[in-house]
């Protein structure tokens, strides 16, 4: 399989970042030692490491647009009743709250201050009831046109083609990638300082698909982490390899019912068997990419939105450093 040569980008092609926020939050928390505390002794190694991360993804990929794509629902019910194991694993096993997910007790009370830095600042951050911030990054990254015009339906813009860098450590957006389109997924081996460039020749180097087939590959192959239990027996291997001898899982599933083609007794036997399991999971794994968003402004900030909750925020929560390294970074950032 050879993946498709992207087109050259010009000096004016627009540079749109989308962050998987909870990713990147979550990296930061477990990257950061909890003993990095505010004044008043509070735990703020998540809201720390986050701001530095947004430093150095701006220093390093200069991004024109930047959005942080929020979970609005981590567990989206529409994906649950399609197949009830989905996130399972990372429900509250005696919640309060029905349905909440398990987040480390000094994790989520740093939540709400991330979300005031980053309105402080005026960097756009993005969700939608019942979606994921999975399904927020579909949604922008698969329309070329300016991301506030999915909402206000302003066709002027309509040829704004991004090329468009999504940080994140879940391996379910590689769908996205898109070489002929300049999609790529940063994913974060170390920090974000160390990142995987994630293309379509890599994916193909990888994992033997390309992105527009990685749905199919992890339908097949299945995720224990995302609840999703995949077809027994059918390995990453054998997924690439059935996908790269049948083409799509369609005409996988078709061949498991035509007893001339050349998949193994056992093959046939474990797709006739997960034929239930296939009919809902490409809709539970494939990203959301048309989802209503409020209108928003993903321009990447010069200058602090609100400069006076900012100052407040920064001193309450001792967040002087990374936010004056942020600071100084959007003011040196340039178009």
């Amino acid at each position: 399989m050879t993946a498709p040569a992207p087109a050259p980008a010009s000096k004016t092609t627009p540079r749109l970042m989308l962050l998987d926020t909870a990713s990147l939050y979550f990296r930061a928390y477990f990257g950061v030692p909890d003993s990095v505390r505010s004044p008043d002794g509070r735990p703020v190694n998540a809201v720390r490491g986050l701001l530095e991360f947004i430093t150095r993804l701006v220093q390093d990929h200069s991004p024109d647009h930047l959005v942080a794509c929020w979970d609005a629902d981590w567990r989206p019910q529409w994906r649950v009743d399609l197949i009830p194991t989905y996130k399972t694993h990372r429900l509250a096993a005696q919640s309060e709250v029905e349905g909440a997910e398990e987040i480390p007790d000094t994790l989520s009370p740093q939540v709400p201050v991330i979300e005031a830095v980053l309105d402080a600042l005026g960097i756009a951050r993005v969700g939608a009831p019942g979606y994921e911030a999975d399904d927020v990054i579909g949604t922008l990254a698969t329309h070329a046109i300016r991301p506030v015009d999915v909402v206000t339906g302003d066709r002027e813009a309509a040829d704004y083609q991004p090329r468009v860098k999504i940080v994140t450590g879940d391996r379910d957006l590689f769908q996205l990638v898109d070489d002929a389109r300049g999609v790529q997924v940063l994913y974060p081996i170390k920090g974000v300082g160390s990142l995987q460039i994630t293309d379509d020749a890599l994916l193909v180097e990888k994992y033997g698909v390309t992105g527009a087939q990685y749905v199919d590959f992890a339908v097949l192959r299945g995720d224990p982490s995302d609840g999703l239990p995949g077809v027994v027996g059918i390995g990453e291997k054998t997924a690439a390899k059935l996908i790269s001898e049948y083409g799509t899982l369609a005409d996988i599933q078709a061949a498991a019912v035509d007893p001339d083609s050349k998949l193994t007794p056992a093959q046939r036997k474990r797709l006739i068997e997960g034929t239930d399991y296939l009919a809902v999971a490409p809709k539970v794994v494939s990203v959301a990419t048309d989802v209503p968003l409020p209108a928003f402004d993903p321009a990447l900030p010069r200058e602090p939105l609100d400069p006076v909750t900012l100052e407040d925020l920064a001193e309450r929560w001792g967040l002087g450093t990374p936010l004056k390294r942020l600071l100084d970074t959007l003011a040196e950032s340039r178009d």
